[in-house]
């Protein structure tokens, strides 16, 4: 692909996401990132190319794990509850929300500067299938998500585990964006009295040549591999 529109809507179509709709929310998104990235650095690079790649259809990447994961994880009113924690520029929660319009998200943010950000893009996406709330992940109200996603957000440790796994209702899963394998299986070294069930899923970014996994894990209660 030779221009950046065609990056971002070949590697949606390669992800089954290619629909009109949700191309047309992605380019609005990446417009805002880009308007407001020189002051709140947003993300990392200031090139559309890859922030098409690295950023959103790296979020995307995983959807289709995502739903089979969200199946059976459905709240009382039939909705799959979801959290993105850390989500600072909306990644992946944004990409999400766009291409899983029947889930609900909440994006879990601490700074005030990102999470006024994350409002007003959903405000201009129009968004109404996902809501910011602007706390520390610690003082979030429990028990409340079938899964919780995080991407680019601190690596994992036992007092991270334990606030993750407190938002998480009944049955509910973590789903962490991760690189290599290896760096994987040190992080899980380092937490493997906290877990229950767990695996490292490859996910194939279009247009990207470097490994990366969803890692999917249970709390140490948790019943047998539920995916």
């Amino acid at each position: 692909m030779d221009t950046e529109k065609g990056v971002l809507e070949e590697g949606l179509a390669l992800l089954g996401c290619n629909t009109a709709p949700v191309l047309s929310l992605l380019n609005t998104y990446i417009a805002e990132i880009e308007r407001f990235n020189p002051t709140l650095s947003l993300v990392g690079t200031t090139e559309r190319r890859e922030l098409a790649i690295r950023h959103i259809l790296d979020s995307l990447a995983p959807v289709g794990i995502l739903r089979r994961l969200l199946e059976d994880r459905r709240d009382s009113s039939g909705v799959s509850p979801v959290a993105d924690v850390g989500s600072g520029a909306g990644l992946p929660g944004i990409p999400l929300a766009i291409a899983m319009p029947d889930c609900r998200f909440t994006l879990i943010e601490r700074k005030t500067r990102r999470a006024v950000f994350l409002r007003n893009t959903l405000s201009k996406l129009g968004l109404p299938n996902a809501v910011v709330e602007e706390r520390e992940m610690e003082k979030a109200p429990r028990f409340r998500f079938g899964l919780i996603t995080f991407r680019a957000f601190r690596p994992l440790s036992p007092p991270i585990l334990k606030g993750l796994f407190r938002l998480l209702a009944p049955g509910g899963v973590l789903a962490a964006y991760k690189g290599r394998q290896e760096k994987i299986a040190a992080e899980m070294g380092a937490v493997r009295e906290l877990v229950g069930p767990w695996e490292a899923i490859p996910c194939a970014v279009p247009f990207l040549d470097e490994e990366r996994h969803l890692v999917v894990i249970a709390p140490l209660s948790s019943s047998p591999r539920t995916w």
